[in-house]
């Protein structure tokens, strides 16, 4: 079975963006151990990340090498553009040892490959890269000068091709889908948990023309005063009524995730939540407006705080933020917020997620919307209704 979701070229083309931005940084060698910079690079994709595995990325070398516990080298022939040679497996004992390390082999192919040498960029602030793999690998390439390469894969990662763009066009139609069943469930008396299950078949099942994956993360989904809090989980109380249920979700696509956020409210919203959800409302369209090449970050958060601000609505968050490929534990880029002083420039291709959600008191209200940036403006992922849903 052929698992490979680009083509060679499309894979080439990235290396030779990545080999550029290490051209202009001197850096000889790029060891990759974001999961996320390693499908994107390669194609691998196996839930193998729990154990060390390393690409690396040489200026005199056209393909990188994946560096991987030996049982996962096999997902490597299904996924992987790489020739035979660049997927290289280390044994099994290296595996949980407090002898040997999987960083030790590394830079022993690392040698044994001639690019032991040079500057070395190295992601040091990657949630899969740890102090320990740093020493280690220092240590086992003595005549190589380590340099920081955080975030480098990451940027080039931003703008999407039009096939990556088509995923996350199907993840939104998804992720809308995947809210409205889970809308349609809630009701008094059904747990929070029983609604969240319906949310995760539908973004498992998708849709007839396609299906889902699992998401990097859970869904952020909070019932009632939890609402207040933007990174809570669901229980299984029953609902009742006058609650209200917000969720923050993603459809997911070949690991290509589009978030989107919305509330319902079981019963009638007070005057005072509606207008606070059309304020959200018309700020997130007001950002959605201003989005075109050229733009940067902090005018798409000007434009935001010039429509809230009118109503006595203040927001001391950051609104949006790139996404795309999704690894636990962010569907984030990591390069850029939506925020006062972030000047990164929109260039056609990017994809950002704006989430200007609302948390006060009491409850917290959020609309959101994933999109990529165009010739003609902001295109939408998903559907949807951008409005507090009430079932009264």
């Amino acid at each position: 079975m052929d698992l490979h979701l680009f083509d060679r070229a499309e894979y080439l083309e990235r290396i030779g963006r990545v080999k550029r931005q290490m051209t202009e940084r001197g850096i000889d060698l790029l060891l990759v151990a974001s999961p996320a910079n390693q499908f994107w690079l390669t194609g691998y994709d196996g839930w193998s990340f729990y154990t060390p595995q390393m690409v690396a990325v040489s200026l005199t070398a056209e393909e990188p090498v994946w560096i991987g516990r030996k049982m996962d080298a096999v997902g490597a022939k299904f996924t992987a553009f790489l020739a035979p040679e660049n997927v290289v497996p280390y044994p099994d004992y290296y595996v949980g040892s407090s002898e040997h390390h999987p960083m030790q082999f590394v830079a022993e192919e690392m040698t044994r490959r001639g690019f032991a040498k040079g500057t070395i960029g190295v992601e040091t602030d990657d949630y899969y890269y740890t102090a320990k793999w740093d020493a280690l690998l220092r240590q086992g390439m003595p005549n190589a000068r380590f340099v920081d390469a955080f975030l480098l894969v990451n940027r080039c990662r931003m703008k999407k091709s039009a096939r990556e763009l088509e995923f996350m066009r199907q993840a939104g139609r998804i992720a809308a889908a995947a809210q409205r069943a889970a809308f349609e469930k809630a009701a008094p008396g059904v747990r929070q948990c029983d609604v969240m299950a319906e949310l995760y078949r539908v973004t498992t099942s998708g849709l007839p023309e396609f299906g889902g994956t699992f998401p990097c993360k859970p869904p952020n989904a909070m019932v009632g005063e939890l609402c207040s809090a933007p990174h809570l989980s669901w229980t299984d109380e029953p609902l009742k009524r006058d609650d209200i249920f917000y969720i923050e979700m993603g459809g997911v696509r070949h690991r290509y995730h589009s978030p989107l956020s919305r509330c319902v409210y079981l019963g009638k919203p007070t005057e005072r939540m509606n207008h606070v959800a059309s304020v959200i409302a018309e700020g997130l369209n007001a950002v959605l407006d201003k989005v075109k090449p050229g733009v940067t970050c902090e005018e798409l958060a000007a434009a935001w705080k010039a429509t809230t601000t009118k109503y006595g609505i203040e927001k001391d968050s950051r609104i949006g933020y790139p996404v795309g490929i999704g690894y636990p534990p962010t569907w984030g880029e990591l390069t850029a917020s939506m925020r006062a002083g972030d000047k990164t420039v929109l260039e056609e291709g990017m994809t950002f997620h704006c989430i200007p959600a609302i948390w006060l008191d009491t409850y917290g209200i959020v609309i959101s919307e994933s999109f990529a940036v165009t010739k003609q403006g902001a295109e939408c992922f998903a559907d949807y209704p951008r409005i507090l849903f009430a079932k009264d």
